[in-house]
């Protein structure tokens, strides 16, 4: 049973990845179907975002298996970068999750990103809805891991989690807006390997974390202790709160938005896993997490009306005819490349 549902979600996924048209309908149709069943309640969708050789397969691994022992089913859609000269990806995400890849309550899909932006594919989304409805509670995106521009998978998941090496930067890297805007938690990976060197990167992110999303202070710390439950029952109430701003987005104090794990030796992980579920937890009640669905799924029609009109623009039969003209023009220096892109955008209105 659970090798068959694999094997469709899997396929399912392929259907939404395919660039034939007869393809496209029937994965339009697919996900029409799903938009008419029940959506799945209280699933947790985790971007996950670092630089290259920061851990983060390793970091996804030893997450899902927690997330395993304590009940959930997890998704993992791994995004490759594709060549820009080949146009293909190595898909290798599973070799590096080898006791995930194996577990029968989880499911890995390594995709190309295909040129796409932000580190994840354009149908990143369409991807999360198929796995939900399989049953896959928590579903984790792992972005290409390109930097500062990973901003992307923060507008489609709930929680954007950046990890970090605890050498890598200096204060002023550490201060820079872009990506750290968006997280919700910065994770100081392979702290076991420099002590020393963790604490500073912690003590540096914990100070962008203020200056990128300040913290309100005592006061929400008050109403938090009045209204709502702590992080953990095993947690001291005095260093672990939760507060609501105004505008009804959650926030959580930055001293424990930055944490130091280490992921190959399994340090860390719980804590962690217990602050985003908290997190998630009193999202719900205030319902900050309705309404920041919502938020993306108006994104999400934008960013399919885009596409079509993309689409529809390179499939248009006056702009084949001429593109290839314009090109060469542009290309000898006889063309502004402003001019072409007008003429262009002429045909494709004529």
């Amino acid at each position: 049973m659970a090798a068959t549902k694999r094997l469709s979600v899997a396929k399912a996924i392929t259907l939404l990845e395919s660039t034939k048209p007869a393809h496209r309908l029937e994965a339009d149709e697919l996900l029409h179907l799903l938009q008419q069943q029940p959506q799945p309640k209280n699933s947790l969708r985790l971007g996950i975002t670092g630089v290259p050789g920061v851990g983060k397969s390793t970091f996804i691994e030893a997450l899902g298996l927690e997330l395993i022992k304590r009940g959930h089913r997890v998704a993992v859609l791994a995004v490759d970068p594709s060549s820009s000269l080949s146009g293909g990806s190595i898909l290798g995400d599973k070799t590096r999750m080898q006791s995930l890849s194996v577990n029968e309550r989880a499911f890995i899909r390594p995709s190309p990103n295909g040129g796409n932006l932000g580190g994840v594919c354009e149908k990143t989304r369409e991807c999360m809805l198929i796995c939900e409805h399989a049953g896959f509670d928590v579903v984790i995106v792992e972005t290409v891991g390109v930097g500062q521009s990973e901003v992307a998978v923060a507008n489609m998941t709930d929680f954007f989690v950046l990890l970090h090496l605890p050498n890598a930067g200096d204060d002023l890297q550490a201060m820079k807006k872009g990506v750290m805007e968006f997280a919700d938690f910065v994770v100081i990976n392979k702290a076991d390997l420099d002590p020393d060197a963790a604490m500073r990167a912690q003590s540096m992110m914990s100070s962008a974390m203020r200056m990128v999303s300040p913290y309100q202070g005592e006061h929400h710390a008050q109403n938090a202790h009045a209204s709502m439950p702590m992080a953990a029952d095993n947690l001291d109430p005095k260093e672990h709160y939760l507060g609501v701003s105004k505008a009804h987005d959650l926030q959580i104090d930055p001293t424990l938005r930055v944490l130091q794990i280490s992921a190959l030796q399994n340090q860390g992980i719980d804590v962690l896993l217990d602050r985003l579920m908290q997190y998630q937890k009193v999202q719900l009640q205030s319902k900050a997490f309705e309404h920041k669905r919502a938020q993306q799924a108006v994104s999400w029609l934008w960013e399919r009306v885009q596409s079509g009109l993309k689409t529809a623009f390179m499939e248009h039969p006056r702009v084949q005819a001429a593109l290839p003209a314009l090109l060469a023009q542009v290309g000898q220096g006889l063309l502004e490349p402003s001019s072409a892109a007008r003429e262009l955008l002429k045909l494709h209105r004529i």
